[in-house]
């Protein structure tokens, strides 16, 4: 039996909740991600005899590994009985099963370099049929409006709002790039992740019957983090619920929504209430912050103007602490500033050190921290996503791999022959290699052993693994033995180079990192359910950055820290043109911007457990500033 004892009375009432829509707007702190897991499992284990699974949508990996462990503690072997995964990955999923029906293989890449993008962007500019000798129009120009259009849902055939607001001449021509970029990609069989999502909308919409067969399996739907959708997700989600159920559990926040800029809307959840009738239970209760941090997070967002008009303040559960919780210090420049928090951090003990984060509204706050607290020797890390590997083992193990799924894929073919040269040190041409594919039925990657083992420098030992490995791959598909010999090989050529550069840089995190990847993505969709296509879909959707070493302090934005928690937060360059953005000060101090900049604070202030430090300087990078608004809003300054 499901314990349901530890929840209050409106998070029992959540727990609870069985048919119909219901929103749960849950505060920070409030326990949301226990009432979510609860729910779930309290669902799976009453219905044990029944045949349907639970959809739950979130927007990050971490969360949905995160619940997926909750849930099987609670309910031991519930995995069949449950899709707990990213909205992106959902998409990739629905594609693989149904792309063939808008002309796209199951195969497809994911393209995660902006690049590639806006070279695919160019190309599809080039196949637009009009004038552009005097428009001038560019795939880096042209990229942020068909990010825009995409995670608008703008169908490739209709005219947007978009496209009328721009200049007359552009109207014609920016359409037919839209179409021509999102048709590009399918005849390419590869997506940009905006696409990923316009594209799944696109099957549900046009093909009813997909639509019935999903809901049909998936009898209830929960969205974690609901207000961080963009329209195109809020579509992908309106076709999965059934209308006559709306078995719909959403949790929200509109006081967190920080992702305007990527198509988030604080409309977006009076829209979602009017759709489908929702319920409402409210989740004020903080468990997380002490008292005096609730108090001035209230005192902040009580001046957004658009919050939900029931919205309840937060309430503050967590007993007083001994020490003071909040300081606020003034420094003369932001160099002064970075000092002195590396400086009080570098005075904690080690464990609390390891509870310690630095948050600011940009990275270059960020760097700033960060140099000070490397050069005191304390291990510090700041936060960035790597969407490729660079050591050049797992580069030549990622580009096989690739190649295998598709044996014609010209740049892993390139990747693949870069990263051989750098550990055999055998030059090998990679159109050769596209070209002698003929011979051995289209395969690049047979080609390519073919051409390696036939060329007489090469050495014993990766002759040895070539004959071995590639057949094993090429033929059976079998990329764990692969992998496995892959590593034996690169581990054997270490502490020979063939280039300047090391080409064992990285390579130990790296293959953590694969590993660690490899498991979630095996816990996700069980092993047996990982295909090759599967593993290289989801490894694109996935940061190859290494775990930070334990006790490291995290150096995080504000947008990379939502959703965490931390004993002592560390909130620096408080101050106007940072946070708030220069962008917000420009627009004024009602605007939409100013409103969503104020919510970056919210957040930012109620990851605290322990204590919160707010820090600002007269001189930032060079620059008079004056402090903070938010400061004088939270009554913490004159």
């Amino acid at each position: 039996m499901v314990d349901l004892s530890t929840l209050n009375d409106r998070q029992l009432e959540a727990a609870k909740w069985q048919d119909g829509p219901l929103l749960v707007l849950a505060g920070p702190g409030s326990g949301k991600t226990k009432v979510l897991t609860s729910r779930i499992a309290r669902i799976i284990e009453e219905t044990a005899s029944e045949h349907f699974r639970i959809l739950a949508l979130t927007f990050t990996n971490k969360a949905a590994a995160e619940m997926r462990q909750r849930i099987e503690v609670l309910v031991p072997g519930s995995g069949n009985r449950i899709l707990l995964t990213t909205f992106h990955s959902f998409a990739g999923d629905v594609l693989r099963q149904h792309g063939h029906l808008i002309g796209l293989k199951p195969d497809f890449t994911i393209i995660t370099q902006e690049g590639e993008r806006i070279a695919m962007l160019d190309e599809a500019i080039a196949k637009a049929n009009f004038n552009n000798d005097t428009l001038s129009l560019s795939g880096e120009r042209l990229l942020p409006l068909i990010n825009r259009m995409l995670e608008n849902d703008v169908s490739a055939d209709s005219v947007s709002r978009m496209v009328l607001t721009l200049p007359a001449e552009q109207q014609e021509p920016i359409h037919a790039i839209y179409g021509a970029y999102r048709a590009h990609l399918i005849s390419s069989n590869s997506l940009d992740f905006p696409a990923l999502i316009a594209e799944a909308v696109r099957i549900f919409r046009e093909q009813p019957a997909v639509c019935k067969q999903v809901r049909r399996v998936y009898k209830f739907i929960c969205v974690d983090e609901f207000q961080d959708t963009n329209l195109s997700q809020y579509h992908l989600l309106t076709h999965l619920v059934d209308q006559e159920r709306k078995n719909l559990f959403v949790v929200a926040d509109d006081d967190q929504i920080i992702y305007q800029w990527n198509g988030a809307s604080p409309e977006r959840l009076n829209k979602l209430r009017a759709d489908f009738g929702m319920g409402l239970v409210q989740l004020p209760a903080n468990y997380r912050c002490p008292p005096a941090v609730i108090e001035i997070a209230n005192k902040l967002i009580a001046h957004n103007a658009a919050r939900s008009a029931e919205k309840q303040s937060l309430q503050a559960l967590k007993p007083n602490a001994d020490k003071k919780a909040i300081r606020v210090l003034r420094f003369d420049s932001f160099d002064e500033e970075a000092a002195w928090v590396a400086g009080d951090i570098a005075g904690r003990s080690v464990l609390e050190r390891s509870r310690c984060v630095v948050l600011a509204r940009t990275r270059k706050a960020l760097e700033g921290a960060l140099a000070h607290l490397t050069a005191r020797g304390i291990p510090a890390y700041l936060a960035m996503r790597k969407d490729e590997f660079v050591s050049a083992p797992m580069r030549w193990l990622h580009a096989a791999l690739r190649l295998a799924n598709n044996p014609q894929d010209r740049e892993q073919a390139r990747r693949l022959s870069k990263a051989f040269y750098a550990l055999e040190g055998l030059q090998i041409d990679p159109a050769n290699v596209i070209s002698a594919s003929e011979a051995f039925g289209g395969n690049a990657l047979r080609a390519f052993a073919h051409v390696a083992l036939s060329r007489t420098e090469i050495s014993q030992h990766t002759r040895a693994f070539i004959d071995f490995a590639v057949p094993a791959l090429t033929d059976k598909l079998d990329f764990r033995s692969f992998t496995q010999s892959t590593f034996a090989w690169a581990e054997k050529l270490q502490g020979s180079s063939y280039s300047t550069d090391d080409p064992f840089a990285e390579y130990g995190d790296e293959k953590t990192t694969w590993s660690e990847l490899v498991s979630d993505i095996e816990g996700q969709f069980g092993p047996e359910n990982v295909t090759l296509n599967v593993l290289l879909q989801e490894l694109d959707m996935r940061s190859k950055a290494p775990s930070p070493a334990q006790g490291s302090v995290p150096c995080f934005t504000i947008h990379a820290s939502k959703g965490m928690e931390f004993g002592h937060v560390y909130l620096m360059a408080m101050v106007e043109d940072q946070l708030p953005s220069w962008a917000a000060v420009k627009k004024g101090p009602d605007s939409r911007e100013m409103q969503e900049e104020r919510r970056n604070c919210f957040v930012a202030i109620t990851r605290t457990e322990d204590s919160l430090t707010m820090t600002y300087s007269q001189k930032v990078f060079g620059w008079n500033k004056a402090p903070s608004r938010f400061l004088r809003e939270m009554g913490l300054i004159s």
